[in-house]
């Protein structure tokens, strides 16, 4: 996994699991554009790469935002990016409070605009400057499966299906569970936090306002004392915007750290902790971190792949978007 690149078996494996999501999606398969727009995926990655020489930091916060696109209630439509419906848009629910690279999805768009004017959604463009975003973090590089159309609606009130940090084991499996997702895919899609920071915002309460037995709060009594004492450092009270990693000692490369750090209670926010709460995602966990090892990249794939295909558009359904912050008017 040095390189980023998967070796020429597992390219074998997904291929067929690339035929599977385009039988079972209509027209999402990869290449989609390979004649319609031939430098469509090319684009994406230089508006990508140009991001990130400034700023690293949007790399994880692209990943982030794939999963926020496809986890609402409409899927992968890119409902998420719609600023022109003001507050009732669904980027303004607090879910999805922090949330970045929409920026760099309309840079993109605008030069697809310029080379093949109408044939390439904003939908797309959101998996596929994700897939960039783990390729240049050291992750693998893989085919991502195209033909995604923009969708007509943005309601703020979509987003409330989204996980939030506090949610315990059972409610995370139920939301995954509800988009089609298993538990497998709860850990492999957790583990995407091997890269990227979280604000103090999402960690205060796990260390200041925890329910503790007798209507008392405090501490997370399942955080490691010196891990404690660590974040508490970084996150003082009242401290909001202060950032900390999501992958303690690896916040900036793709890699199973993540999973070592959730085993080992190393990690800043609940949602992430809460897999080892489980016997079946703490025995996930495990397995990627034993006898599963060889294949955790692999599996990663498959699940951003699988929710990728979340409530895809295609077809002649919805619409390819002029811009990507605002539905066509004509």
């Amino acid at each position: 996994m040095a390189d980023g690149v998967l070796p020429a078996a597992l390219t074998v494996a997904f291929l067929l699991l690339l035929g599977t999501i385009s039988a079972a999606h209509g027209q999402l398969q990869t290449g989609f554009y390979s004649d319609s727009c031939p430098g469509a995926e090319d684009i994406v990655t230089a508006a990508v790469q140009e991001a990130a020489a400034s700023d690293a930091t949007i790399l994880p916060a692209l990943v982030r935002l794939q999963f926020h696109d496809c986890f609402v209630r409409v899927g992968c439509d890119a409902s998420v990016l719609i600023t022109s419906a003001g507050s009732a848009a669904e980027v303004n629910n607090n879910k999805h409070q922090g949330l970045r690279g929409l920026d760099v999805v309309d840079r993109a768009k605008a030069e697809l605009e310029e080379q093949c004017p109408g044939v390439v959604s904003c939908a797309d463009i959101i998996a596929l400057a994700a897939r960039d975003a783990i390729a240049m973090t050291n992750g693998p590089s893989f085919e991502v499966p195209t033909g995604r159309r923009d969708g007509l609606s943005s309601n703020v009130r979509d987003a409330d299906v989204l996980p939030d940090v506090s949610d315990s084991i059972q409610v995370l499996r139920s939301k995954f569970a509800a988009s089609g997702l298993n538990d497998r895919d709860l850990v492999l899609l957790t583990a995407a936090h091997t890269i990227g920071t979280t604000a103090c915002f999402f960690v205060k309460d796990r260390l200041y306002s925890y329910p503790l037995p007798g209507g008392r709060t405090g501490s997370d009594p399942s955080i490691p004392a010196a891990f404690l004492s660590e974040l508490k450092a970084r996150c003082a009270p009242g401290d909001f915007n202060t950032r900390v990693p999501l992958d303690r000692g690896s916040q900036g490369t793709f890699d199973d750290s993540i999973l070592r750090n959730i085993r080992a209670g190393l990690v800043p926010i609940a949602s992430d902790a809460a897999l080892e709460a489980s016997n079946a995602t703490g025995a996930l966990v495990g397995a990627y971190l034993g006898a599963a090892s060889s294949s955790f990249a692999q599996d990663f794939v498959g699940a951003m792949i699988k929710m990728g295909a979340i409530g895809a558009i295609t077809g002649d359904a919805g619409e390819i978007r002029d811009e990507c912050s605002a539905f066509n008017t004509n």
